[in-house]
């Protein structure tokens, strides 16, 4: 049996009003990045987009975990977030309504969550010199289909999206957007798209890459082969990798909690290892926004003694059904759904949500990658401590986080390593 999981994010507004066809946008790229210095104003992010990813990311979880108990799971909230994101932009009436509330985002304008998006991709991809993050987007339209030019220039402005034409019926169309999605995961994740249906009009692609060195790294001759306890009572002998040092800890009622950071500290690992006699999922149920925030909070730097598995893991996942569990079904049925924001008729619809997510943990730090695809139809997104030893040879939970904001990047709960 085998189980993990993980957790992610997301800029001028065209004025601009109808329809333009598709053949006459072009294959724009997404706006170079400012080269100069960020200042620190231009880095502060919304804090109400970090709750609403955070809040939509385990919600997201929760629905992914019931469906497939005591398997791996990992996602990336934030990529997952920002591909909807630009989706929402595009929504109208009853669809914007439940997907604003599905993804959390009730009491943000679309104005505020495009600027915060902006800010948070800006921060986040300047974080720390020793820690790369890319995040990318990307639109991709049907040619010939037209779409509103203030939709398309709004999510080229805000999110830094490349927006495409593309003759969807050609068969070399799927290859060149997975090039794309190889590109901007370092070659982490090959492909989203298998083929391309003719009621498909429109894909809204997000990738991200993560790429962090521990700040301090594991010794790789302190590595052992150790055995790690399965849920249903088997053991399998894993890749232990150990240190000792001074970590941000805690050790809650149930449960031990450690964070590791990459490169300069501001973001890190946060590992949560569950009491003997409690099982991983029985204690997923008490974690959400909330309790995640106030457990973090509450971290302490303190000595100890830390073990963990070297492992490494990918999901892929089709979102539909999650979502729909989440309330946004109408954005789903041909009938009902209302994206009037991306072009004049209402004859669009979500026709799938793919996400895939890929991680690698090992002595020296963290590699990840995560790619969401929005799929659209047509019918016609101090006080000293005691030192403390943490073992994690048994199903545990973990999530990769920007200290400074406080946003989710990854997260992702393990049963067999």
């Amino acid at each position: 049996m085998k189980s993990v999981w993980l957790l992610p994010i997301l800029a001028l507004l065209f004025t601009g009003c109808g329809n333009v066809a598709t053949t006459g946008v072009g294959n724009e790229p997404p706006p170079q990045p400012n080269t100069g210095k960020m200042t620190e104003s231009t880095r502060k992010v919304d804090p109400r987009l970090v709750d609403a990813n955070n809040r939509f990311g385990f919600a997201l979880l929760h629905q992914l975990r019931e469906a497939e108990e005591g398997k791996n799971v990992f996602l990336s909230p934030a990529s997952i977030t920002l591909a909807l994101a630009m989706t929402y932009n595009g929504a109208a009436g009853e669809t914007e309504q439940a997907m604003a509330k599905a993804m959390s985002l009730d009491g943000l304008s679309k104005e505020e969550l495009n600027q915060a998006a902006m800010d948070l991709r800006q921060s986040l991809q300047s974080a720390d010199p020793k820690v790369e993050i890319t995040i990318a987007n990307s639109l991709w339209a049907r040619q010939g289909v037209s779409f509103k030019k203030q939709f398309l220039e709004t999510n080229r402005q805000y999110f830094g999206a490349q927006v495409s034409v593309l003759d969807f019926g050609d068969p070399n169309a799927p290859q060149t957007i997975n090039r794309w999605v190889e590109g901007n995961t370092r070659g982490k994740i090959k492909k989203i798209v298998d083929g391309i249906p003719a009621s498909t009009v429109m894909f809204l692609i997000n990738a991200i890459y993560f790429n962090g060195k521990w700040q301090k790294p594991f010794d790789k001759s302190l590595t052992q082969e150790k055995p790690f306890h399965l849920a249903n009572g088997e053991q399998k002998r894993v890749p232990m990798m150990a240190q000792t040092g001074r970590f941000p800890y805690l050790k809650g009622e149930s449960f031990q909690m450690v964070s590791l950071p990459y490169g300069a500290g501001r973001l890190s690992m946060v590992i949560v290892l569950p009491d003997e006699g409690i099982s991983l999922n029985e204690w997923l149920k008490s974690l959400d926004a909330k309790t995640w925030k106030e457990w973090t909070s509450k971290l302490v730097t303190t000595d100890g003694e830390l073990q963990m598995p070297r492992f490494k893991t990918e999901y892929d996942k089709t979102l539909n059904d999650a979502l729909k569990s989440l309330g946004m079904a109408v954005a789903f049925d041909p009938d009902r759904a209302d994206f009037t924001g991306m072009r004049d008729a209402r004859d669009l619809f979500l026709e799938k949500v793919h996400h895939k997510a890929v991680v690698e943990v090992n002595e020296e730090g963290t590699e990840a990658a995560a790619v969401t695809s929005v799929q659209v139809g047509i019918t016609s997104v101090q006080q000293p401590r005691p030192p403390f030893k943490m073992v994690v040879d048994r199903p545990f939970f973990f999530a990769i986080r920007d200290t400074r904001t406080g946003v989710v990047l990854f997260m992702g709960a393990v049963h067999e390593p």
